[in-house]
C-alpha cells in the first residue's frame, strides 16, 4: 500500500488527542489491517508494515478484549530490522463483539471503528427471520449503524416478499436488496461509504459477502490464492477479518461467516423490538416484561394473532439470553473481586508475620 493520508483511513479528532496523550516517543499510529497467528498488518501514513503485540501488553491482557482487533488505531514503534511492535491501542468509538465461543465469559471483539454495519444474508435460502433479529441486537450493541443486506437477489422467486420479511424482523433498522451480478441495490451500500467511514460486514457463511466487498472496491481483491506463512497474504480473507481501504473512498472489514452469534452486550433487545415497546405502552404494567404479568398488551396480540408469534418468542429468548449473560458477568466480577482480596489479605498476613519476626 502506498503512502496515504490518515484522515482516509478513519482518524479523527479524538483519536489524534488519545495519541498526543501517550507518554512514549518515537511512536507512530497506524489502523490494524489483517491479523493472523499473532502477526499483524498495519496501515500507516508512510505505507504499510507487519508487527506483533509488545510483551507488556500480551502479559497484562486480561482477555481478548485487551488485545488489538481488526479496526483498532493503534500506536507503533518502528524496527527498521524487523516487526514493528504495537505499543498502544487507542479508545475503541465502537465494537463489534460476541460472547466467545465455549463455557468461559469471555468478549470477543471481531472488528472495532465500525460506522455502519452491513448484515449480509443470502437469497438463495428463505429468509431467515430469528436469525436477522439476533445480528440487528447485536449490531446495536456495538454503537455502529446497522443494514439488513439481502444479497443474491437474482436468485429470489420473489424479492419484494423477501424484503418485506426481513423488514418484519429487521424493526427499524433499513432493509435493502442487492445483486452482485446485476448490480442492483449497490446506490444504498455507496450512500453509507465516504471517506474515512469504516463498514463492516457480517453474516453468516455463504451469504456473498466477500463478492459484495470485490464490488465495492471494483477489483477481485477477496480470492484465494497462494499462502505465505510468515503473513497469510494471499489467503482467501474470508477466513480472517481484513480491512480494506477504497479507492473512492472509505473501508470495508470482511469477517468471516459465523455459525455462532452469542450476545455480549447487556443493552439492545428492547431498541431492536421497537413494535413490542409500542405494544407493551397499553399493558397493566409499567415494567412489564410481556412474559408472566397478567393483562400484558403483547401477549394479547399474539394470541389475538394480530403479533407474530415467531418474533414474540425470539424476543423472550434474546431477553433471557441477555439476563442470563449479565449474571454470569456479575458473577465473574465478584469471584475476580474475592480472588483479589484473598491476595491482599494474604500479604497482609505475610508481611505482619514478617514484621513479628523483626521485633522478635
Amino acid at each position: 500500500m502506498a503512502e496515504v493520508d490518515l484522515a482516509t483511513l478513519g482518524w479523527t479528532d479524538g483519536d489524534a488527542q488519545a495519541f498526543a496523550a501517550l507518554t512514549e516517543t518515537d511512536l507512530v499510529p497506524g489502523r490494524l489491517a489483517l491479523e493472523h497467528n499473532h502477526v499483524y498488518r498495519v496501515l500507516t501514513e508512510s505505507g504499510e508494515l507487519l508487527a506483533e503485540a509488545a510483551g507488556r501488553m500480551k502479559h497484562e491482557a486480561e482477555g481478548r478484549r485487551d488485545l488489538p482487533v481488526v479496526g483498532d488505531w493503534v500506536a507503533v514503534r518502528l524496527n527498521p530490522s524487523g516487526r514493528a511492535m504495537i505499543r498502544a491501542i487507542l479508545p475503541r468509538r465502537t465494537r463489534f463483539s460476541r460472547k466467545a465461543a465455549g463455557r468461559e465469559t469471555e468478549e470477543q471483539i471481531l472488528a472495532a471503528n465500525v460506522d455502519a454495519v452491513f448484515l449480509v444474508f443470502g437469497l438463495d435460502k428463505p429468509v431467515n427471520a430469528r436469525a436477522i433479529e439476533r445480528y440487528v441486537v447485536v449490531a446495536r450493541q456495538s454503537g455502529a449503524s446497522p443494514l439488513v443486506v439481502l444479497n443474491k437477489a437474482d436468485l429470489a422467486a420473489d424479492v419484494a416478499d423477501a424484503v418485506a420479511e426481513a423488514a418484519t424482523a429487521a424493526g427499524d433498522t433499513p432493509v435493502v436488496a442487492v445483486s452482485t451480478i446485476s448490480g442492483s441495490g449497490f446506490d444504498a451500500l455507496e450512500a453509507r461509504l465516504a471517506v474515512g467511514r469504516t463498514v463492516a460486514l457480517l453474516g453468516p457463511s455463504g451469504a456473498g459477502k466477500s463478492s459484495i466487498i470485490n464490488r465495492l472496491i471494483d477489483q477481485e481483491l477477496l480470492a484465494t490464492g497462494a499462502v505465505r506463512e510468515w503473513d497469510a497474504r494471499g489467503r482467501h480473507t474470508s477466513v480472517h477479518r481484513h480491512l480494506v481501504v477504497r479507492a473512492a473512498g472509505g473501508l470495508v472489514i470482511d469477517t468471516p461467516g459465523m455459525r455462532e452469534l452469542q450476545l455480549w452486550g447487556s443493552e439492545g433487545v428492547v431498541d431492536s423490538f421497537a413494535d413490542i415497546a409500542e405494544l407493551g405502552g397499553a399493558c397493566r404494567f409499567r415494567d412489564c416484561r410481556h412474559d408472566r404479568e397478567p393483562g400484558c398488551a403483547v401477549k394479547a396480540a399474539v394470541a389475538a394473532g394480530t403479533f407474530d408469534g415467531g418474533r414474540y418468542q425470539s424476543y423472550l429468548k434474546l431477553q433471557a439470553e441477555e439476563a442470563a449473560l449479565e449474571r454470569k458477568r456479575d458473577e465473574r466480577a465478584q469471584a475476580e473481586a474475592k480472588r483479589a482480596t484473598k491476595i491482599v489479605h494474604r500479604a497482609m498476613r505475610s508481611l505482619q508475620r514478617d514484621r513479628d519476626r523483626e521485633g522478635r
